[in-house]
């Protein structure tokens, strides 16, 4: 097995290998609660947790299973975690638990979690594996953290509301509100909205990485050329 690079690790979780913004994978969650700050919060630290958890589990099984049944036995580890995240929740932030619903559940069903714990943690030690969750999972959590604040900001005319739900007493003054008479854009609270941010966020990924390509490649065809030494023989006899 080749060494594990922990900067690569972490530029692809956060950025090379998004799961939201490159991979595409748990979107159903990430477009159905990041109406708020708060909400997409809520569910990037549980998905964060689970995928910790479920990527150290993986990796310490993964030379007791066999092929057979090394996906069903994680598929049984992630619905582990994702339980204790969910029964966490109910009894710390109950009122939250209630708004994010369904979701805490179906973080079981996240394609993301389940395709870190086979491509990566089944074949790397726990250390590895464990920061590869960690990086995924925040990697996961700044994307619905953007786009709850975006959609947050244009539909509600407001900033990190409703933090006490999270952080109880201490989030309860983080509010910060455009205007008292801000109108709100309606779209940006809608299903629509979240296709909409997503979108443009995915583009304005594609542009910095197409900018920093043609930088890089512009960079390599003013560099100087290295001149290779040369080994001069003698041939021949010498008189």
């Amino acid at each position: 097995m080749s060494q594990v690079s922990y900067q690569e690790i972490t530029e692809n979780g956060l950025w090379k290998n998004n799961p939201a913004l490159v991979q595409l994978l748990g979107l159903c969650p990430l477009l159905a609660v990041s109406g708020s700050v708060v909400n997409a919060l809520g569910l990037g630290i549980a998905t964060l947790v689970v995928l910790v958890g479920s990527n150290l589990a993986v990796s310490l099984i993964r030379n007791a299973v066999t092929d057979a049944i090394k996906l069903p036995a994680f598929v049984m580890i992630i619905a582990s975690f994702t339980t204790c995240a969910e029964l966490l929740m109910q009894a710390f932030t109950y009122e939250l638990y209630q708004i994010l619903g369904i979701f805490i559940a179906l973080i079981v069903t996240n394609c993301a979690i389940l395709g870190r714990a086979d491509a990566f943690a089944s074949k790397n030690k726990p250390i590895p594996s464990m920061i590869d969750g960690f990086m995924m999972g925040l990697g996961f959590a700044l994307v619905l953290m953007v786009v709850g604040a975006v959609r947050e900001l244009l539909g509600n005319g407001t900033l990190f509301a409703d933090m006490h739900l999270l952080l109880g007493e201490f989030g309860r003054n983080w509010t910060i509100s455009i205007s008292d008479n801000y109108p709100g854009f309606l779209v940006a609270v809608l299903p629509p909205g979240a296709f909409l941010v997503t979108g443009f966020l995915i583009a304005l990924k594609n542009i910095i990485d197409s900018e920093a390509a043609r930088r890089k490649k512009a960079r390599q065809a003013l560099a100087p050329e290295e001149k290779s030494s040369r080994r001069v023989r003698t041939t021949g006899n010498i008189t």
